[in-house]
């Protein structure tokens, strides 16, 4: 009995111990393979990242305010009221293409009374026209007096000014009539009709009969600091120089989507505004698929390259009392706790050291939290990093547990 009892006790221990192995293998593998980024290969060995000058391409977006190549008030030109709508609210429209029909009736029976009267100062001049002919005869004749000849010269010109003038009121008579027709000004979308068919209009009415917007290339309307546009005009040149510099910008919908076509900056104000220290800016995007409407609102994005930056991972920094802080590797292995300056700009992963850090020089990028200032460190890189991780995983799927979690 007894020693069926001790078997018992042993195989417990024996048991006890597989299992306590078997934990620590799982543990250790999952911190492995479940979080590498954060895996430390040894008491004293951490990742070290030789940093370097490099350039990045960034961007900055603007709120920003969408408007049509021109928006132009139709008005009608003549009295009236209206008779037709050719077109619908929001449809597509040519320049020329009739959009309203004012009641022509009074216009068309003033069309034709200057005509009839052209016609009778016509007749007029013609008449006229003969009789000074014939007392131009008898003039040279010696038959009748000077002012007699003069007299029916005076009367031709005044016949010819006659007609001229009726000619002048069928102008405007015909001219009036085509106002009775509302036409487009330009291509583009049409708005909202606040005067329906029934309405009495006239040019002196105070909302237009509806609004054309030109859309085939739209206006962004932005603004940026006048330190921000300093940055970008400071290499010299004409205005027109440095805007055919600036790069392309993008548009960022209402949608959160990013407008297919790019656009270019052709417009800087002159004038700095006072209140707001911003400089008024203009781009301009092409709009075939008249996506872009008149009135809208997006997000211009700026894009621009920054030189000689240095990037680190997030991971390599601490923050303390809204600092950041690295440690970077000094020659003996040891560490020292330095401060750096970032962008404001970052990815997510990354940050943009502005100051604190010069190309070459190393920093610890993991484990950062259970480092202090002075600490001695045995330094690997990522690839030996890298390649001892992938050593570790394949002694544990091997057996090899001697090795596996050294």
């Amino acid at each position: 009995m007894l020693v069926m009892k001790m078997t018992v006790n042993g195989m417990k221990c024996f048991l006890w111990s597989r299992m306590a192995m078997f934990t620590v293998a799982i543990t250790v593998l999952s911190s492995c393979g479940g979080n590498q980024g954060g895996m430390k290969l040894g008491d004293d060995e951490f990742t070290v990242l030789t940093v370097h000058s490099t350039a990045s391409q960034q961007s900055t977006s603007y709120p920003a305010t969408i408007k049509g190549f021109q928006d132009i008030e139709v008005r009608p030109q003549v009295s009236g009221f209206i008779v037709k709508l050719c077109v619908d609210e929001g449809a597509t429209v040519k320049k020329g293409q009739p959009l309203f029909q004012i009641d022509p009736t009074q216009y068309a029976a003033a069309e034709r009374q200057a005509k009839a009267a052209v016609g009778m100062a016509k007749s007029n001049v013609n008449t006229l026209t003969l009789n000074e002919q014939q007392k131009k005869n008898l003039y040279e004749k010696k038959i009748i007096s000077d002012f007699e000849y003069q007299s029916a010269v005076d009367q031709l010109l005044s016949a010819k000014a006659g007609l001229a003038q009726a000619e002048a009121q069928l102008t405007s008579a015909r001219q009036n009539l085509s106002f009775c027709t509302v036409t487009s000004p330009s291509n583009g979308v049409v708005g909202t009709f606040p005067y329906r068919v029934g309405s009495l209009v006239s040019p002196s009415v105070a909302q237009p009969l509806t609004t054309v917007s030109e859309i085939g290339e739209m206006y962004v309307y932005f603004s940026m600091t006048e330190k921000q546009l300093l940055g970008l005009t400071k290499a010299g040149g004409t205005l027109k120089e440095q805007l055919e510099k600036m790069p392309a910008v993008k548009l960022e919908l209402a949608d959160g989507t990013i407008y297919d076509e790019g656009g270019r900056i052709d417009a800087v104000s002159g004038v700095i505004d006072q209140a707001t220290g911003s400089v008024s800016m203009r781009a301009i995007f092409p709009n075939t698929q008249m996506i872009l409407r008149s009135g809208g609102m997006a997000n211009v994005i700026f894009p621009y390259t920054m030189e000689d930056i240095i990037l680190i991972p997030q991971s390599a920094t601490q923050e303390i009392q809204d600092k950041k802080f690295v440690y970077v590797l000094q020659s003996d292995n040891t560490l020292k706790h330095t401060e750096i300056r970032i962008s404001n700009l970052n990815d997510g992963k990354n940050y943009i050291v502005t100051d604190g850090l010069k190309s070459g020089d190393k920093i610890v990028v993991e484990g950062v939290q259970t480092l202090k200032d002075g600490q001695t460190i045995t330094p690997i890189t990522p690839e030996q990093k890298e390649a001892k991780y992938q050593q570790h995983l394949k002694d544990q799927k091997e057996g090899n547990i001697a090795t596996a979690f050294k």
